[in-house]
């Protein structure tokens, strides 16, 4: 979900809330372990409701976000951090779109 779904879902409601309160509270979910927040793009942020760790699809033509089966994905081993670091989290995104059926040409 994002900031602005919610919010569209408030005003269907007839819920008067504030962008910022729905931003302060996601945040809050996030600090607690409640949420996962996933940026695309440097822009727009997700939140996934499922905190443990696991990848996605993004799918382009819509911009939602899809679950990745954890058994289908396999990470061997990840990268060596730099010096003074450790690696936080793994995060990956599959960007997928949706393939074009040829029309077969008429005989």
């Amino acid at each position: 979900m994002t900031a602005d779904m919610l919010f569209d879902e408030a005003r269907t409601a007839k819920a008067v809330v504030s962008m910022a309160t729905i931003y302060n509270t996601l945040h809050q979910f996030t600090r607690a372990g409640l949420l996962r927040e996933i940026v695309v793009e440097g822009s727009r942020a997700y939140f996934d409701t499922n905190p443990l760790p696991h990848a996605h699809f993004l799918l382009e033509e819509t911009g939602a976000l899809v679950d990745i089966p954890a058994a289908d994905l396999r990470l061997i081993q990840p990268p060596k951090a730099p010096d003074g670091y450790e690696i936080d989290r793994v995060e990956m995104i599959v960007r997928v779109r949706a393939v074009s059926k040829v029309q077969p040409r008429p005989q």
